[in-house]
């Protein structure tokens, strides 16, 4: 994770915590558990789940496509939040779920499905509450079930180069 952030960011290591996963800590006035999340890109990610506001910051897991950034969950079309969901776990952000057992895998959201959430905050997805929990959960768990994404090939980042590259007018 040093080599990752110290790539980007100049942060002095003294103010860094290193949490493992399923350890809680204390941030003052509550203390906050941490769980890798159901979907995640990089060994050192944690979700965080506050137990006194019910809170989970899920990091990656719920990420979609957002064409509207006022837009909240009860506004997507249900296929298209789920189709993006999809889209952005096998595409971007975890295509090994695809090669994972799919049982081993349900046993490993459940942790997280099982904590007393009210409230999802996700990096890349309107905040999700009430039923869409539980919908969103259900989704993730049939990630390893779908075929993997097709990804662009050449054909594809020719064009971006020629669309790129050609003066504007």
């Amino acid at each position: 994770m040093v080599e990752r952030h110290s790539n980007c960011f100049d942060f002095p290591l003294d103010r860094c915590r290193w949490v493992a996963d399923g350890e809680t800590f204390d941030v003052g006035d509550r203390t906050l558990l941490a769980l890798r999340p159901p979907v995640f890109d990089s060994p050192t990610s944690r979700g965080l789940f506050d137990p006194a506001t019910r809170v989970y910051w899920a990091v990656d897991t719920f990420a979609t496509p957002l064409p509207d950034p006022h837009a909240g969950i009860a506004d997507l079309d249900p296929e298209f939040w789920s189709d993006g969901l999809a889209l952005f776990a096998l595409g971007a952000v975890s295509p090994w779920l695809s090669m994972v057992d799919a049982r081993k895998y349900g046993t490993f959201v459940e942790r997280t499905q099982s904590l007393d959430i009210a409230t999802i905050a996700s990096g890349h997805s309107p905040v999700i509450e009430g039923p869409y929990i539980k919908r969103a959960f259900d989704r993730v768990r049939e990630l390893p079930s779908l075929d993997p994404l097709a990804l662009p090939d050449q054909s594809v980042l020719d064009q971006i180069i020629a669309a790129t590259s050609q003066p504007p007018g």
